[in-house]
This record gives structure tokens, sequence and C-alpha cells, in this order.
């Protein structure tokens, strides 16, 4: 028996659709993460593109455990001698809610084979909680 491995005809591009509210934000994340790359598929391979799309919505109600509100810090710089800010997650999720989830996404995908910007960018959207999804007659 030879080894599968699927071709781009093969391959199918679904949609999820997600509900942030009250999960926690790690859990969440590695679920999105695993539709992102695909790996939740039979015919998995990391060379090939097989991921699927994913809407989350709610994500400004995601949940935490422990302190992590105060205590986890997010860091960025300036680019400038002394331009570290730093700031916590509780004003992160006040000031930008999606960028929290998106910051959690992209440190649960594989740096090499998905960049986290280009995943994440083209293949999950963060849609606002006043969304109203309708079903198609």
């Amino acid at each position: 028996m030879k080894t599968f491995s699927p071709k781009a005809a093969d391959l199918t591009h679904n949609w999820y659709i997600v509900d942030a509210q009250g999960q926690t934000l790690g859990r969440l994340a590695t679920k999105v993460a695993t539709y992102l790359t695909g790996k939740h598929k039979p015919g998995f391979a990391p060379h090939v593109d097989g991921g699927d799309n994913v809407i989350i919505i709610n994500a400004a109600q995601v949940g935490v455990t422990g302190n992590k509100l105060a205590d986890k810090m997010y860091y960025h710089h300036s680019g400038y001698p002394g331009g570290i800010k730093e700031t916590n997650l509780a004003t992160l999720l006040e000031r930008h809610p999606t960028q929290a989830v998106e910051k959690a996404i992209a440190g649960m995908l594989p740096r090499i084979a998905c960049k986290p910007t280009a995943c994440t960018a083209s293949r999950s959207t963060l849609a606002p909680s006043t969304l109203t999804l309708a079903k198609a007659p």
C-alpha cells in the first residue's frame, strides 16, 4: 500500500463558525489552529495547504482562568532605544478585543509551514458580536 499524498484537486476548504463567548482563550485558540492547519482531517499532510476557513464571533467575551487578566503581558517594540511597550490582557481586551484572540491563535500555528500572519489574515475572520447569521434557504 502506498502512502497517500493529497493533491490540490483532493482538497476542500470548509467554513467553520466558532462562538468565543464564555470559552477559555487557550482552548479556543487550539481548536481554531487545528482547523486552520487542517490537522483534523484524515488526509492531513504538513506540506499541503489543507486547512479550513474560520469565522470567530463574540471575541470580546472570551474568558481566561486564574489571574491572567492582570498578570498576562503582551509586549511590542517601537524600534527606538528603550521603546518597549507592555500591555496586560485586561487592557488589550478593552481596547482591541479581537487582537488577543489573534495573538493566541498565531502563537499556536507553526512558524515555518504556515506563517501566523498569512494564515490568520487569510483564513480566520473575527466578526463583531452584532453579526447575525441567517440560514440559507
